[in-house]
């Protein structure tokens, strides 16, 4: 906030009075910037107060009657010995009228006092061509022998004005005159500069045309060198760029050949992979079928078996019908429907077992698929006297999956153990299902009491087999195909041999719930 715009500057010019913190007020700025005299006047021009060092000058009437106009004034005063600059700014009302003048006096030395250091000697003059203020004392009057000269300095277009001095050794012998008009404050800024460099270096001119001659004479020789190397490589990278489009340009090509390669090959292979897949595909079911043709002995015999109990009940039943026996004969009947019931139940899960499975993995009963698999494989663990020791789960586990497919599994497996345990004193089948982990996967185990693997790590190779070769039991393909569809449902099988005898193989499934959970 300016002195000028201070409340009790402002209410001091609207009332007409000064109040008693105005003066110490006056007194504090006074000291801080170095200010003579601070005069405070109404706003006819009437003087309310006034602060000074000394005594109380006449004030010039110009720059107060532009402060009450409501502009910034200022005007120089020069005489007795004294310079003094008077710097008048209105104070306005809140109507932003203007209600009074506050006139600032300050003395010029002052001002002088922060250019003493400068190396141009400056000074100030006023329309009278008295000087106000300057950093050389000798310059406060005409300078003594004075003599103005016109020159023209090399290098620069007109004349210039030059004065020629001789007074003392803080101004230059010959100066460069230059001045400036202030209309704002009424004065004339002039410089005084040193013209005896400028002067020496005129001497130098003619030197350095003559350099700059030869020098434009090498500079053209050399460009015109130049220009004829720059055109032998222009006319080099021309040819070279020509060479490098012709590459390009068979290199597209050959690129557009290897593409067009690629995509056939792309093609070709996908098309062996579909031919792979369906190929598995028939596998998978040869396998199938294959496992049923050697339980189809059993099989007969499991149908047989019902079929002759069948046919016993039923003439029992009439003969204890023509005897008036009906309870006994209701009996016969119901053990009819059970044995009808049991053949149903054989021959659906061997249909469903020998269909193509198509739908994709979901939710199954890992239980129920164990059940099923000893259902059918009735018959041949009976004919190989091979124990079976199954705690069946009380509650169905659930795992990712399919139905058929996993029961070809086990059937692989069961059969499997089956073939391994013909020829032992002790024949007993292990069935488990246990979780891994909380939260992990499921893992079925079937353990029997067999010689063991001969080589673990290869028996889910394709052929691979201890079998005798040509004979009925099987190509190889089992544990093969098994794998590979494990691995279809994210799962993993394995085998291994155990310490006490046997093989066992494990097969881990993803639990249900813990699928959909992720």
């Amino acid at each position: 906030m300016s002195l000028a715009e201070h409340p009790l500057v402002r209410a001091a010019a609207a009332t007409g009075g000064a109040g008693p913190g105005i003066t110490p007020l006056f007194l504090r700025h006074a000291d801080r910037a170095g200010i003579e005299q601070v005069h405070l006047f109404d706003a006819s021009g009437r003087a309310l107060m006034a602060v000074s060092a000394g005594g109380l000058p006449p004030v010039a009437s110009f720059p107060l009657e532009r402060a009450l106009s409501g502009a910034l004034g200022v005007s120089t005063a020069i005489g007795g010995g004294a310079r003094h600059m008077l710097v008048a700014a209105p104070v306005r009302a809140a109507d932003a009228r203007p209600a009074g003048a506050l006139v600032l006096v300050v003395d010029a030395a002052r001002i002088e006092l922060g250019w003493s250091g400068h190396p141009q000697a400056i000074r100030f003059t006023d329309a009278a061509g008295r000087v106000f203020a300057t950093n050389r004392s000798e310059l406060l009057q005409p300078p003594p022998g004075a003599e103005r000269v016109l020159a023209a300095l090399p290098g620069e277009p007109g004349r210039h004005d030059l004065w020629r001095l001789d007074a003392g050794p803080y101004l230059p012998d010959i100066a460069l005159h230059l001045e400036r008009p202030l209309p704002l404050v009424g004065l004339t800024a002039e410089v005084l500069a040193d013209a005896a460099p400028g002067l020496r270096a005129a001497g130098l001119w003619a030197l350095v045309v003559l350099a700059l001659a030869l020098a434009a004479g090498g500079v053209g020789l050399a460009l015109a060198a130049r220009r004829r190397v720059l055109a032998e490589r222009l006319a080099h990278q021309a040819a070279l760029s020509v060479e490098l489009e012709a590459r390009v340009a068979t290199r597209t090509r050959e690129l557009s050949q290897a593409n067009a390669a690629l995509r056939r090959e792309v093609a070709e292979r996908s098309e062996a992979e579909r031919a792979l897949k369906r190929a598995q595909e028939d596998l998978v079911q040869a396998g199938k079928l294959a496992a049923l043709g050697k339980m189809s002995a059993g099989i007969s015999h499991e149908l047989n078996q019902p079929l002759m109990a069948i046919r016993t009940y039923a003439e029992n039943g009439a003969l204890l019908l023509a005897r008036g026996r009906a309870e006994t004969a209701g009996e016969n009947l119901t053990r009819i429907g059970e044995l009808a019931a049991r053949m149903g139940r054989i021959i659906r899960n061997l249909r469903a077992f020998a269909r193509q499975e198509s739908v994709p993995a979901g939710r199954v009963d890992l239980v129920a698929v164990v059940d099923t698999v000893l259902e059918m494989a009735t018959a041949p663990l009976a004919q190989a006297d091979v124990q079976v020791d199954w705690p069946r789960p009380a509650a169905p586990v659930a795992v990712l999956g399919g139905e058929v497919r996993l029961q070809q599994v086990v059937m692989n497996l069961v059969s499997n153990a089956i073939d391994a345990m013909r020829a032992g004193a002790e024949r007993r089948l292990s069935i488990r299902i246990e979780q891994v982990s909380p939260g992990g996967p499921v893992r079925l185990r079937l353990a029997d009491t067999g010689p063991g693997l001969a080589d673990p790590e290869r028996v889910f190779d394709p052929f691979y087999s201890t079998k005798s070769v040509g004979g009925d039991e099987g190509m190889g393909l089992g544990l093969s195909i098994s794998y590979g569809i494990v691995q279809s449902f994210g799962g993993a099988i394995r085998g291994r041999n155990l310490p006490g005898g046997g093989a066992e193989f494990t097969v881990d499934l993803a639990a249900w719930g813990a699928e959909q959970a992720a």
